[in-house]
């Protein structure tokens, strides 16, 4: 059985600093203010959606 996969143990796997790319100040805060809108419109229409089939349940 042939393995397709190399161990190749002299590659230098570099951990990457992803937080030098997140927003900072201003713009991370006005980003959480927007995912925060989002989500309660997301929201919104999952309730407005709930509520309209209301119409179809057996009581």
């Amino acid at each position: 059985m042939c393995d397709d996969f190399t161990d190749d143990a002299s590659l230098d796997f570099k951990q990457d600093s992803y937080d030098k790319d997140l927003p900072k100040g201003k713009q991370a805060g006005h980003n959480s203010e927007v995912r925060k809108r989002i989500e309660d419109l997301l929201a919104k229409k999952r309730l407005k959606a709930l509520l309209d089939d209301i119409d179809n349940w057996d009581i």
